[in-house]
């Protein structure tokens, strides 16, 4: 049972030094940028947008922004997916539901889904954590390509050297 502490104790900041192997904190204070230049494109009107991209675990945290309807990818992940949807609304071909607005979506490792937005949607943007990859295949699970923490720091940095950003824009989001 935790000791109750006075009201100035409760008050007063840790008193000693984080561990030094820790890395720093990542605020991110306009998830949503003003600056388009962030947003890395991925497709004609789909981009990314990174937040947190931890090479020490294999994960990223982005957002995804769709401008345009149809079918985005067909995927698999090794390991847990977790989304979150801020604007619109997407489903998978595989699942009779659709995650809208407000909705947190979680993806089982193993799972194989095409990723679809319909018609009626002018913009999707979902917050989406992706642990391991995205192995992209074909209607029968054939791999065609995939996508891991590194593959996406290197489509960063090769977006934001090209558009005046510059290369290291992208370390800071990298833990």
């Amino acid at each position: 049972m935790p000791v109750t502490a006075t009201q100035e104790e409760r008050w007063t900041p840790y008193r000693h030094p984080q561990p030094k192997e820790s890395p720093p904190e990542l605020i991110v204070p306009n998830v949503i940028p003003t600056d388009e230049r962030v947003w890395v494109p991925v497709d004609d009107n789909v981009w990314f947008r990174p937040l947190l991209l931890c090479v020490s675990r294999g994960y990223w945290m982005n957002l995804l922004k769709v401008r345009r309807a149809g079918v985005l990818s067909r995927h698999r992940h090794p390991l847990p997916v977790h989304g979150y949807v801020l604007k619109g609304k997407w489903r998978y071909l595989e699942h009779d539901w659709v995650a809208t607005e407000g909705s947190y979506v979680y993806e089982a490792p193993g799972e194989t889904h095409t990723l679809v937005v319909d018609p009626d949607v002018e913009e999707m943007i979902t917050m989406f954590q992706v642990n391991g990859a995205m192995i992209y295949v074909d209607p029968d699970g054939k791999c065609l390509g995939y996508d891991d923490v590194f593959t996406r720091i290197d489509k960063c940095r090769a977006h934001y050297a090209q558009n005046g950003l510059g290369a290291e824009y992208v370390d800071q989001f990298i833990r």
